[in-house]
């Protein structure tokens, strides 16, 4: 399977809520290279990742494995399918997972995580804020105050408050990754709340990088274009789902798996002169700022 032949430009699959599932996708994201060969760039580290279970998550969280980390997966009640799918697929490799169910948007959760991780590992060598959540309005005035509080408490107060529940454990090495998006650069008409708080990520990873360079701790983030993942079918009508991606140069939405080893470059060694960046993989629009 490659990401050439496989996608779904010429589907409408639909999802009619979120969280997606990935296991009830027609055409699965593609997490993994089959010819991925690790070498331990990530050997004995512990990484937290939110959003853990599908798409972009998944396929970090399996990919640090491959290089020799142990995880810890945060994920919602309504996603256990995946997480288990997720948590069978680190321990093939022959490293452990822990499962922790809850909403990062709730800081005394996120201080629960971090303990739970400690007791569980010892450590937190790296976070990878990832969660995120989305509600497409063709109209900005369709947008309802609700919307944009539940939109802001996962995509970035969650970002902040697992982040500040985690950085007490971290020490000189250690690394912080964030997911923000080409949203936050383009902009998007239809996810103007969701924008903003891709804005806000950006922002956050560069101001956090310059409080913690001392500390020896870097903190960066990726940019990712249109991703193939679960949040697709479950938040576009179908003809933005089979019109999905095409838009870049490349005309098609990329791979989780295309997208991964971006975050194990950013967690491990390889960037070690690197904080207070981004990284943009997109499919080839060029992003200069």
């Amino acid at each position: 399977m490659t990401s050439e032949n496989k996608i779904p430009n010429e589907h409408t699959e639909q999802q009619s809520t979120q969280p997606g599932i990935e296991a009830n996708m027609e055409i699965k994201p593609e997490y993994i290279r089959a010819d991925y060969k690790g070498s331990d760039k990530l050997k004995n580290k512990v990484a937290l990742i939110s959003g853990g279970d599908s798409g972009i998550g998944r396929a970090v969280a399996l990919h640090f494995a491959i290089e020799g980390a142990d995880i810890a997966i945060i994920y919602l009640k309504e996603e256990q399918q995946d997480a288990e799918k997720t948590k069978q697929l680190i321990e093939e490799t022959g490293r452990k997972c822990i499962l922790i169910t809850g909403d990062i948007g709730d800081h005394v959760f996120c201080d629960s995580v971090a303990k739970q991780v400690i007791d569980k590992f010892g450590k937190i060598d790296i976070l990878i804020n990832n969660a995120g959540e989305q509600h497409p309005q063709e109209k900005f005035l369709d947008i309802t105050p609700e919307q944009i509080q539940k939109t802001f408490r996962t995509n970035i107060f969650g970002m902040m408050y697992l982040t500040r529940s985690c950085l007490p454990h971290m020490k000189s090495g250690s690394t912080i990754v964030n997911t923000s998006s080409i949203t936050a650069y383009k902009g998007n008409d239809v996810l103007i709340d969701y924008s903003a708080t891709k804005g806000a990520i950006t922002t956050f990873t560069r101001s956090l990088s310059q409080e913690l360079v001392d500390q020896g701790i870097r903190v960066n983030a990726v940019a990712p274009g249109p991703i193939w993942t679960p949040l697709i079918p479950s938040t576009f009508d179908k003809e933005k789902v089979r019109d999905f991606g095409k838009e870049v140069p490349m005309k098609r939405p990329g791979q989780p798996q295309e997208l991964a080893p971006a975050y194990v470059f950013l967690a491990c060694e390889d960037s070690s002169y690197i904080t207070g960046q981004m990284i943009h993989v997109n499919g080839g629009v060029i992003v200069n700022s």
